[in-house]
């Protein structure tokens, strides 16, 4: 039986479920949106309780997903992985809640035949690999899978990225680097269709080579956004600057696209970082303003 914090969505024939690596993280807005105010974020009404503290800090989760579709289980976006060392405490020394989680939805290891990482950030790619208790070695947790890295993305990790001095490169070393070095990478353009029904859509800025992912079975669709955005407050204020974008213009401008396209379409949003709920619809209120109504509210 899948546990408390993991949560399923139907798509036609697929089934997307939701895996929580750290619940209910709370912090200022500016952590994500640098011009956004408390204020702005209490007089959004809409935000709460589910997406903001009466405060005004915002909730978010950091968490992957699990797609299941007929004849395949896809990974997308594998967290930040157990016990690692990372910029900040909050993402230190995790437990393995992540693979039990995976194990509650009656998914093992060895079934998984594809893991697609939006991004290569720390969070996105930590469970791509374990670290072998016998040799202290880094290595595939899904021996089975093929690993799917936007070719663009990884070319500006490896050429740059990870050697500006501003970036650590700790996860690519332990995360990234070992499943090439197994030859179990495929890097891929922003248009690959993943499973049928199941295709990468590209949403630069957020990183260089940033690509999110659209499911379409029996007539109903759903997205998952990866970082395109981490906030729903986002959805009503696609045009504000992103605090982790590496290209600010880039990114607003792909914001800006993505709810334009998804606003009132009846297209399941289903947001990396989005609290819960974590999937909705992109909706034109009555003042004419988007806003993120999340399922079952």
């Amino acid at each position: 039986m899948a546990k408390e914090h993991v949560k399923s969505w139907r798509v036609g024939d697929v089934t997307v479920s939701r895996i929580v690596e750290v619940w209910d993280f709370q912090d200022n807005i500016q952590m994500t949106m640098p011009e956004t105010t408390a204020e702005e974020v209490i007089a959004m009404d809409w935000l709460h309780p589910h997406y903001a503290t009466p405060d005004g800090k915002q909730r978010m989760n950091f968490q992957g997903f699990v797609v299941q579709a007929p004849g395949r289980t896809i990974v997308v976006d594998s967290c930040i992985g157990a016990g690692r060392e990372r910029d900040f405490d909050v993402f230190c020394d995790l437990p393995e809640d992540f693979l039990e989680d995976l194990e509650s939805l009656g998914v093992t290891r060895e079934e998984v035949d594809t893991v697609f990482c939006t991004h290569l950030h720390f969070d996105h790619v930590g469970w791509n690999t374990y670290k072998d208790p016998a040799t202290g070695e880094f290595r595939p947790t899904f021996p089975n899978a093929r690993y799917l890295f936007g070719r663009k993305e990884y070319i500006a990790w490896q050429d740059h990225i990870r050697h500006d001095g501003h970036h650590t490169d700790n996860h690519l070393v332990e995360c990234v680097d070992p499943i090439v070095e197994a030859g179990m990478a495929d890097f891929i353009d922003t248009d690959h269709e993943i499973a049928p029904g199941i295709r990468c859509e590209p949403s630069h800025g957020h990183t260089p080579g940033h690509i999110h992912v659209r499911i379409s079975s029996q007539g109903q669709d759903a997205v998952i956004t990866g970082d395109l955005m981490h906030h729903p407050m986002q959805c009503a204020m696609p045009h504000r600057e992103a605090t982790f974008d590496m290209d600010k213009e880039a990114g607003r401008q792909t914001r800006m696209g993505f709810v334009d396209k998804y606003k009132d379409s009846g297209v399941i949003v289903i947001g990396a970082h989005f609290f819960e709920p974590t999937a909705g619809h992109i909706e034109t209120g009555e003042n004419g303003q988007t806003w993120f109504r999340g399922l079952g509210l």
